[in-house]
Order: structure tokens, then C-alpha cells, then sequence
């Protein structure tokens, strides 16, 4: 029997520990002690209902892993004028032909689903969903790769038929997004080659992982796809107005990009920004609704002298 490539204990590291350093890198330029709060917890939340997910299952069905004969060591009798087993024909075998241990075979018949993996894409999903939002790289503003610079150069009669860059997020923000899939999937693919868990074992612990990572970010974030409001932690005290408010909502600027204007205060979020002061979306100048927002404050995120009225801490 192989040695697991990557063990359980830090596969639950890895999976934890990494996403919360991401997290507290990317107070570099956020500043905000409830996005890491929200973060971690949601992080958590998580991990943890995962692991009881995947529990009950393996308790409930499990399944042989792949080297589960390696561990049974079967002892069966010599066949002499019929079978010795059990069922049709006699040729079906229960444990107690094992003579391995007691502990292996106990856990080599606990294969579906595979921990390892719901804990990789649990912690990885979520740190993905997050890197999104705070990068904003599915967001307001097109990626336009630009060749203008190599066409120039070499064919410079082309020169008016190339593009220049618009403002976008660079391909490296895109990488940085599914970076955490890869090192989930690398960990669920190590376990077929080590054989410990069959195939279907690493999909289905992939899939109860990103659900479980899906329904924890949206529990403390105010969004998981909408880009205006995905950044946004949500206040434990109040409820989020949503973006039919005017003002500014409580840690609008909690982003780590500061392309076309994402981060800074009283610049927002481009056309269609939660209580925004600019562009065509929702706020004093647009057409959406509320002429104030009841949004209780917390420690907002420092600003240029935009914002107006008191802070209340929750």
C-alpha cells in the first residue's frame, strides 16, 4: 500500500491556513479588521459544516478504497467440493476473512466521500469567490489585451489598426482567482494516484466542498456573483439596504483593486455602484431609490474627508 501523498492533516491545513493568509495580505490596501473577521469566519463556517457533511456520509455509506484488499489481507480457505462463502454458490466473503488490521480495514471501508478533497475545495472555493470579489475581476470593466506594443514594432504600417489597452484587470488577478481550483483539484487527483479514494469519491467530496464553500461566503458577504455588492462584509446588527439606497454603505471601498476608481472614497463603483455619488447606477444621481440609508456603520475604511455624517460602532 502507498503512503498518501498529501495527508488528511494537511489537506485541513492547507485548505485553512492559506486562504486566512490571503486574507490578512489583502489588508494591505483594505484595511479592515470585519473584512477579515467575515472572511475568516465565513472560511469556518465552511470547513466545518463540510467536515460534518462528509462524516455522516462516510458513516452512513463509505465504500471500499481502491487498496482495500492490501489492507484485508484475505485468508480464504482451500476450495475443496463447494465454496466456503456466503450468498449464490458460496463465493461471497464478509471481513472476517481479514487477518490485516483491525484499524486499516476499518478505514479502507470508509472511501466515499473523500475528506481530503471536501476540505481542499471547502477552503479553496471559498478563497476563490474571495479573491474574485476584492479583485473585481468579473466586474464593470472589460479585460482588452493589448498587442499594440509588438505590432508596432514589427509591423508598423499596422499601427492604426491596433488597439490600445483599456482600463482591465490584469491576466494575473485571473490567475490569482483559480489558482486555489488548481491546488484543490491537484489534492482530490493525488488521492486516485496514491489509491486511497476512487474518482467518483474525490467528485463528490469537490461538489459537497464548493456548495458548502458557495452558501458560507454568501452568509457574511453581501453577494456572490453581483459585483457591486460581493466585496461588501455584512453587519451582524443591521441589515444590508441592498442597492436601492442612497449614500454610502458601510464598507463599500473594502476592495484591493483600485482600477477605474474601485477603492477609493467617494469614486465607488463605476456605473451602477451601491449608494453611489457617480455614474448611471443607483444613488443621489441616478435613478434608483431612498434618499438615505438606515445602514448601521462599523470601523469604516479610511477615507479622503468624502464621507458624511458620524460613525456608529457595532
Amino acid at each position: 500500500m502507498r503512503n498518501e501523498i498529501v495527508p488528511i492533516w494537511a489537506a485541513a491545513l492547507l485548505a485553512s491556513l492559506v486562504p486566512i493568509a490571503i486574507f490578512l495580505i489583502m489588508q494591505i490596501r483594505i484595511r479592515s479588521f470585519w473584512d477579515v473577521n467575515n472572511a475568516t469566519i465565513g472560511l469556518l463556517y465552511s470547513l466545518i459544516t463540510a467536515a460534518v457533511f462528509q462524516v455522516f456520509l462516510k458513516w452512513l455509506i463509505g465504500g471500499l478504497r481502491p487498496h482495500f484488499l492490501t489492507v484485508c489481507k484475505p485468508n480464504i480457505p482451500a476450495i475443496t467440493t463447494q465454496e466456503t462463502g456466503n450468498g449464490l454458490r458460496q463465493i461471497m466473503y464478509d471481513r472476517t476473512i481479514c487477518t490485516g488490521d483491525e484499524s486499516e480495514i476499518d478505514d479502507s471501508l470508509e472511501s466515499f466521500p473523500s475528506g481530503h478533497s471536501t476540505a481542499a475545495f471547502a477552503g479553496f472555493v471559498f478563497l476563490s469567490i474571495y479573491l474574485n470579489a476584492k479583485l473585481k475581476v468579473w466586474s464593470n470593466y472589460q479585460y482588452v489585451f493589448s498587442l499594440f506594443p509588438i505590432i508596432a514594432h514589427l509591423f508598423p504600417w499596422m499601427i492604426m489598426l491596433t488597439f490600445v489597452s483599456s482600463p482591465s484587470p490584469a491576466m494575473w488577478k485571473l490567475i490569482a482567482t483559480y489558482a486555489p481550483i488548481l491546488g484543490a483539484t491537484l489534492i482530490a487527483g493525488a488521492l486516485t494516484i496514491d489509491e486511497f479514494h476512487n474518482w467518483y469519491d474525490c467528485l463528490a467530496g469537490a461538489i459537497i466542498g464548493t456548495i458548502m464553500a458557495f452558501s458560507s461566503y454568501r452568509m457574511v458577504y453581501a453577494s456572490i456573483w453581483d459585483w457591486r455588492t460581493n466585496h461588501i462584509p455584512l453587519n451582524r446588527a443591521t441589515a444590508f439596504p441592498g442597492t436601492g439606497v442612497g449614500g454610502e454603505v458601510d464598507l463599500e471601498h473594502a476592495v484591493f483593486t483600485r482600477k477605474v476608481g474601485w477603492g477609493g472614497q467617494g469614486v465607488g463603483m463605476g456605473e451602477g455602484h451601491v449608494g453611489g455619488h457617480h455614474g448611471n447606477g443607483v444613488g443621489h444621481h441616478s435613478n434608483g431609490v431612498g434618499n438615505g440609508s438606515s445602514y448601521t456603520s462599523r470601523k469604516p475604511v479610511a477615507a479622503n474627508g468624502h464621507h458624511h455624517g458620524s460613525e456608529t460602532m457595532v
